[in-house]
């Protein structure tokens, strides 16, 4: 086993948000489901990676039940399921240990939020000598608004308000600042061809 499949953060905090009905991928527990079947045929090590914020009383806060993956996916025995409070899955967890232990090389990563900690493992894991590839439609994210945006407006004044970045255009920053320089971009269907 030289290979891992890091899957990070697809959990139902995110669902909890209203945010989450302008996500860029509702597809993602389909796309995470025929990643990890994939790996697991061949061997391959998955690590399910959760971010969690005790005390905080946000749904990320573990004490309101939902800071668990998604409906539909689910870890097999003896697959790691990490727990972070960092953007990036290796600064607060033991992931670089677990791979090193596995003898592992080779990253895969997918997830929710694209740019955030999806992105921000895929720079760390480079940075650590990894062989990185960034399975672009196994993430997720939603529109950024402005920094100068007014905090607490409704979905349809965020996406009317043309400072907002929409989901698609995050992603595709997201695959030319990895492209070539942290990262490969892949996708499922050339992960999971014969």
């Amino acid at each position: 086993m030289l290979r891992a499949l890091v899957v990070i953060d697809v959990q139902e905090s995110f669902r909890q948000r209203p945010i989450w009905a302008a996500n860029s991928n509702p597809k993602i527990v389909e796309q995470v489901r025929l990643l990890t079947e994939a790996f697991r045929a061949t061997g391959d090590l998955v690590v399910w990676v959760l971010h969690t914020e005790p005390g905080t009383g946000t749904v990320f806060d573990p004490a309101l039940g939902l800071v668990r993956l998604m409906d539909g996916l689910e870890p097999a025995p003896g697959e790691p399921v990490l727990h972070k409070t960092s953007h990036n899955a290796f600064t607060t967890t033991n992931l670089q240990q677990v791979l090193t232990g596995e003898g592992i090389r080779e990253v895969a990563v997918c997830g929710i939020r694209t740019e955030q900690c999806v992105e921000t493992t895929a720079r760390v894991a480079a940075d650590l000598g990894y062989q990185v590839t960034f399975v672009t439609d196994a993430t997720a994210t939603n529109p950024i608004e402005h920094p100068d945006a007014a905090p607490g407006r409704p979905l349809a004044e965020i996406l009317a308000d043309p400072r907002t970045l929409i989901a698609d255009e995050v992603v595709a920053r997201t695959e030319y600042v990895l492209a070539g320089r942290f990262a490969t971009i892949r996708t499922v269907a050339e992960l999971t061809a014969g």
